[in-house]
């Protein structure tokens, strides 16, 4: 199975109680992956996750939210967002039409070979440069492609 990196948005949502279908979902790909010990995050991604759930209507407290982190960070591969990721992904912006924090995460994949990035933020099986998209909230998602 190849390495994901995972995307903010699932993370939240395995969190976030608002939409069943979407948190039992998220916490599923993530149950998957995890076991298969193929979970990568950007530091990116943990900031942002730190920031958006004590945002939740069901608010995680600032130490609750860095327990978490801290947990999902121990079963992760991290990436760091560095000059290089960060260039190659303003260049992403200007090629393929990414926002700046999209294409953060598609440079941090790209330059990780990373092959997947697991997010809502893409259209399905987009491929950029090597790097493809996967949303786990589509309806034909199939985890299994994980493992391919």
């Amino acid at each position: 199975m190849p390495a994901t990196l995972v995307d903010t948005n699932v993370l939240v949502y395995a969190h976030d109680p608002r939409d069943r279908r979407k948190q039992t979902a998220a916490a599923d790909v993530l149950d998957i992956l995890f076991a298969a010990e193929r979970v990568v995050i950007s530091v990116q991604c943990m900031t942002e996750f730190f920031s958006a759930v004590r945002r939740l209507p069901e608010a995680m407290s600032a130490k609750e939210a860095l327990d978490q982190i801290e947990q999902i960070a121990r079963a992760s591969r991290i990436v760091e967002v560095t000059a290089v990721v960060t260039f190659e992904a303003l260049r992403g912006v200007q090629r393929h039409g990414l926002s700046v924090w999209d294409a953060l995460i598609w440079s941090a994949a790209k330059l990780n070979q990373i092959p997947y990035v697991l997010t809502e933020d893409a259209p399905r099986g987009r491929v950029l440069e090597g790097v493809r998209y996967l949303d786990p909230f589509d309806p034909a998602f199939d985890p299994l492609v994980l493992s391919a």
